[in-house]
């Protein structure tokens, strides 16, 4: 039985179940905005939402297969464009952000000091400079 409290217990059954049910959630989400959508297309071709079950050239039914697959591609693309993409930004973002924060190593600092007194001609500290 201490087996199983710790099978329940382990961290990635609890994520697993809190993804399933927000993922269920979003579910209902896409499903509703893809019906919207496919009523907005229903406007566009005159009051008919695309319904190909019927269609079924020389007596195969494709017509399912193909309102399915348009359902699908509508999805994906819900789901790309309000989802996928947004988030791949977001990760573009955050990392140009940590990259700019990074210091400069000490060879970039000693360059960078080299080519400063370079561009100076090598001209030694004053005499005042080194009194104070």
């Amino acid at each position: 039985m201490q087996g199983f409290k710790e099978f329940i217990m382990r961290g990635n059954l609890v994520q697993t179940a809190v993804a399933f049910i927000i993922g269920t959630a979003f579910a209902t989400v896409v499903s509703t905005f893809t019906n919207v959508l496919l009523s907005v297309i229903a406007l566009v071709l005159g009051g008919r939402e695309p319904n190909f079950d019927n269609w079924a050239p020389g007596g195969i039914p494709v017509g399912t297969f193909l309102t399915a697959l348009i359902s699908f591609l509508m999805v994906a693309a819900v789901i790309y464009f309000a989802v996928v993409k947004p988030m791949n930004a977001l990760m573009d973002r955050l990392k140009k952000g940590e990259e700019e924060d990074v210091p400069p190593s000490e060879t970039e600092l000693l360059t960078e000091i080299r080519d400063l007194l370079a561009s100076n001609g090598g001209a030694k500290p004053s005499a005042d400079a080194s009194q104070a």
